[in-house]
């Protein structure tokens, strides 16, 4: 199964991109899903390396991390959004890279499942 999850939601000013990421990694766990994460909009902030929450707070680096990590999942970043937010490749979390509307588009023909957030 070939599930894409879309996610446009601050990173910390609500909470849609942290439970997209929190499903992404619960669907991440089973060997039979491919899961792969394009962040757009203010979720592009979300793949920033070097994140520092206070101490008992969700860090979206880590949870994108146990993403990449393993292999399975695919971290997209819009290459726009980033632009917009002044953010360069070279800051993003080491495994997520720029991407594009075409590449998003390739994604989506790809999936089975997609779910925006």
């Amino acid at each position: 199964m070939h599930t894409l999850f879309v996610l446009n939601g601050a990173p910390y000013g609500d909470e849609h991109t942290y439970n997209g990421l929190r499903l992404a990694g619960a669907l991440a766990r089973d060997a039979a899903q491919e899961v792969r994460v394009f962040l757009m909009g203010d979720a592009a902030i979300a793949a920033k390396n070097g994140q520092q929450v206070p101490s008992g707070f969700y860090n979206l680096q880590v949870m994108l991390n146990k993403l990449i990590r393993p292999g399975p999942g695919r971290v997209g970043v819009c290459g726009t959004c980033m632009t917009a937010r002044g953010m360069t490749e070279a800051e993003l979390v080491p495994g997520a890279h720029r991407g594009s509307m075409d590449e998003l588009a390739e994604w989506t023909n790809w999936a089975d499942k997609v779910l925006v957030f």
